[in-house]
């Protein structure tokens, strides 16, 4: 689920929610839906996480434990 995996790559960079949607050019409340899944990306959001992250689309995608 995307919002686990956005709460793991924000935690490995150590950042808040607030740090993290300010590194990914997004706005925070549009960042803290993501996160709480109350909200998907679109696909060019997509694409611009994965690019700013330094990974696929299916990483971010891909449902990892919790």
């Amino acid at each position: 689920m995307l919002k686990n995996r956005l709460k793991s790559f924000r935690h490995k960079m150590e950042m808040n929610q607030k740090q993290f949607a300010e590194f990914l050019g997004v706005n925070y409340s549009l960042y803290n839906r993501w996160e709480k899944h109350d909200k998907e990306p679109n696909i060019e959001s997509y694409w611009n996480i994965a690019k700013r992250i330094g990974c696929k689309i299916d990483d971010l995608i891909e449902e990892i434990p919790e």
